[in-house]
C-alpha cells in the first residue's frame, strides 16, 4: 500500500506509514506547534485515505513531533482571507475525521504539551488517548470569536455530557492532564519520556486483537447515545452475527475451550 510519503519525507507536515499491522500518522509542524494550515489538513485527509484503503491495517497510532500535539488552527494563515482558508482547512480535516471514525481498526492517540481547538476535536474522535504529564487541553474557539470544527462540539458532549461540555466550551476553560483523566478526556497519563512507547504498546495490543469484532464494538459504543434500546438491541444482534461468521470468532471460541491464547488474524 502506497502512503503519501512513506514516513520518509522529513519536511512533510503529515507523515504516514505502516509498521506491521499498525498505521502510524504523525503531525510534523513542530515549530508551529503543529497548528493546522491547509497543506496539513490536506495531508491529514490523504493519510487517512491511505490508511482506510489498506486492508492490512489493524490499529492506528496518531502522534506529533515537538513540544505540542496540536495548537489548533493556524491563525496566521487565516488572517488575510479567513473564509476561503477556513473552508479548505475544514474540508481536509473533516474528510479525514470521517474516515477515521468509520475504520474497523481502533485509533490510539499519544498527545503532549498542548491540545487545543481542532486538536481537541481530533483527540475526542480517537478510541483511546494517552497523555503526557503536563499536557493542557482546551476548546479555545471563543477566544478568537469562533464556534467549533473538527467535531469538537460533538465529541465533548459524547465524552463529557452536555452540562460539562457547555462549561468547557463556553468558558474556554483549560484543563491539565490530571483533570482530563478525571473527566474521561484521556485514558492514561504517563511521563513524557515514555509517552510514545505507551501509545505504541496500546496500538500493538489492539492490532493483535479480533479486528472485525473491535470495529463492531467501536460502532456500537459510538451509536449508543443516539439509539433507543430496541434499535440498539437490533444493532447488537446484527453485529454479533456478523462476528460469528469470521475466522477470528472460530479461533476465539476454540482457544477459549482449549484453554490457550487465541491467535487472531483480523478476519
Amino acid at each position: 500500500m502506497a502512503y503519501p510519503d512513506h514516513g520518509s519525507d522529513t519536511n512533510a507536515s503529515v507523515q504516514c506509514w505502516r509498521e506491521g499491522a499498525v498505521a502510524q500518522l504523525r503531525f510534523n509542524r513542530p515549530k508551529a506547534l503543529n497548528a493546522i494550515d491547509v497543506p496539513m489538513a490536506q495531508g491529514f485527509h490523504a493519510a487517512c485515505q491511505a490508511i482506510a484503503a489498506d486492508p492490512l491495517v489493524r490499529a492506528v497510532h496518531i502522534s506529533a513531533e515537538g513540544s505540542a500535539f496540536m495548537a489548533g488552527g493556524d491563525l496566521a494563515a487565516m488572517r488575510a482571507d479567513p473564509v476561503p482558508v477556513a473552508r479548505e482547512l475544514i474540508a481536509g480535516m473533516h474528510g479525514g475525521l470521517l474516515l477515521l471514525a468509520n475504520l474497523r481498526a481502533p485509533v490510539v492517540a499519544s498527545v503532549q504539551g498542548a491540545v487545543f481547538g481542532g486538536g481537541l476535536g481530533l483527540v475526542l474522535g480517537c478510541d483511546l488517548v494517552v497523555a503526557a504529564e503536563g499536557t493542557r487541553f482546551g476548546i479555545a474557539y471563543p477566544l478568537i470569536g469562533a464556534s467549533s470544527d473538527c467535531s469538537t462540539s460533538w465529541g465533548l458532549v459524547q465524552v463529557l455530557g452536555l452540562r460539562k461540555a457547555m462549561e468547557l466550551a463556553l468558558l474556554a476553560d483549560v484543563v491539565d492532564a490530571a483533570e482530563a483523566l478525571r473527566l474521561g478526556l484521556v485514558n492514561r497519563v504517563v511521563p513524557v519520556d515514555v509517552l510514545h512507547a505507551e501509545g505504541e504498546q496500546l496500538a500493538q495490543r489492539l492490532a493483535a486483537g479480533p479486528t472485525q469484532a473491535l470495529g463492531q464494538l467501536k460502532r456500537l459504543l459510538r451509536a449508543a447515545a443516539q439509539n433507543d434500546l430496541p434499535t440498539h438491541l437490533d444493532a447488537e444482534a446484527q453485529a454479533f452475527l456478523a462476528c460469528a461468521q469470521t475466522a477470528d470468532f472460530t479461533e476465539g471460541v476454540s482457544a477459549f475451550l482449549d484453554k490457550r491464547k487465541p491467535l487472531f488474524k483480523g478476519h
